[in-house]
């Protein structure tokens, strides 16, 4: 059997399939001999046993380059009785859920169960929870394989992915971004917040998921480029012969906010330093290379 697997594991396909699974918007990559048009649904051999899924773009050619690590294969087109199949499966994960759920009641384990699956061959349900703390859940998994019959697998998951699996709607009224495109999160810190000047309410600043919030990360290489060669917030400086302090900076409308015991006033980058701007002029002026 070793070997078999040492062979599948070495070998080279003809192709490169990349396939779409169901509860994921991420494109797997399959090996296969044969090509496969975009749409097509087929069954997959994966670490998680057989399961279907649907080719997102017309197989390529083989290139080592695309390739990390080892391709699972293709196993065949989907037949009409693989997606009825699927749909029972569907059905059955529900039941199963319930089960699960009950199971975890009565032996009053801290997690929150979030989705139950089959895979299509049904010879194993793979259920997906949240919990704060390690489980023990020897017993549930004794209790479970009693009524269900069947191998159990279960897969602890973040906030980020539970937020990302059952969907929302985040602060500015779309859809959440981790369920509606993200495919992998990259981490956050609260150091992109302040490079963006925001107030660090981390109420405010938080996603569905009590994590900050993964749009942070998009803007904050812009406005490192903007702050370049700006002072800090709360910095002295001399401007028209009277010292102020710099309270807060919109970097976007270029203008700064200066106070001291007597007035506050908000001034414009350019005006308070002329030289930055000239050297930004000159800047974009130069040839690319």
């Amino acid at each position: 059997m070793k070997n078999n697997e040492t062979q599948n594991e070495n070998r080279k396909y003809k192709y490169i399939v990349y396939i779409q699974f169901e509860e994921s918007k991420k494109a797997y990559t399959f090996g296969s001999d044969i090509p496969y048009k975009e749409q097509d649904m087929v069954v997959v051999e994966t670490v998680r046993g057989k399961e279907l899924g649907k080719v997102c773009s017309d197989s390529i050619h083989f290139d080592a380059k695309k390739v990390k690590g080892t391709l699972k294969p293709v196993l065949r087109l989907a037949t009409e009785y693989d997606l009825i199949q699927k749909n029972e499966n569907d059905e059955k994960a529900k039941k199963a859920m319930k089960v699960c759920h009950q199971c975890i009641e009565n032996l009053e384990l801290d997690m929150h169960l979030i989705s139950g699956e089959y895979t299509l061959d049904r010879s194993k349900v793979i259920f997906t929870y949240v919990s704060d703390d390690r489980v023990d859940f020897r017993q549930l998994l004794k209790d479970l394989a009693g009524q269900l019959h069947c191998r159990i697998e279960l897969r602890q998951v973040g906030p980020r992915n539970k937020a990302k699996m059952v969907g929302g709607l985040g602060n500015c009224g779309m859809e959440t971004c981790c369920s509606r495109f993200l495919t992998d999160f990259e981490a956050i810190s609260i150091n992109m917040a302040k490079n963006q000047l925001l107030a660090l309410n981390i109420q405010k600043l938080s996603g569905q998921c009590g994590k900050l919030m993964c749009c942070l990360r998009y803007e904050n290489d812009e406005y490192t480029k903007l702050r370049e060669g700006l002072p800090k917030i709360n910095s002295q400086i001399t401007f028209e012969d009277t010292r102020y302090r710099i309270t807060s900076m919109n970097v976007l409308q270029r203008q700064a906010k200066l106070e001291n015991k007597e007035e506050v006033r908000f001034v414009s980058f350019d005006e308070l330093w002329p030289d930055r701007k000239n050297k930004n002029e000159k800047a974009k002026k130069l040839p690319k290379q």
